[in-house]
């Protein structure tokens, strides 16, 4: 059975951090890309950033870039999102996702990603 499981959401105020964590259990996807992607309500899901199958390899959205960094261990086979300088538009439901196969791209779309996890609620408020 494949399962992503995300961790590490919750409260913060703005300006504060948070780290996601998504452990894969039931497969290795060492060679697949892996994103984070989120949706705020009443709008559609985005990739926010997207790792290839290195570190080396990665995409931000331009409301993220500078403030959040996408890494991978492919040994844990885990991949985190380090979310620093949070602002309240940042407020949504954050997801792990894997690709549909395996290769060096790295995918912005939802539909190249076919393993996704339950979600985890990310909320910056004062």
């Amino acid at each position: 059975q494949v399962q992503l499981v995300e961790s590490g959401g919750g409260l913060v105020q703005p300006g504060g951090s948070l780290r996601l964590s998504c452990a894969a259990s039931g497969r290795t996807f060492s060679n697949y890309a892996m994103g984070w992607f989120r949706q705020a309500p009443g709008k559609e899901r985005e990739a926010v950033a997207v790792i290839g199958r290195s570190d080396a390899s990665t995409y931000y959205t331009d409301s993220v870039k500078g403030r959040f960094t996408i890494s991978r261990d492919n040994y844990k086979n885990t991949m985190y999102l380090q979310m620093n300088s949070l602002k309240p538009e940042d407020t949504a439901v954050y997801y792990c996702a894997a690709g549909r196969r395996p290769g060096p791209l790295v995918y912005t779309q939802t539909y190249e990603y076919g393993y996704w996890g339950q979600g985890t609620q990310v909320t910056v408020s004062s």
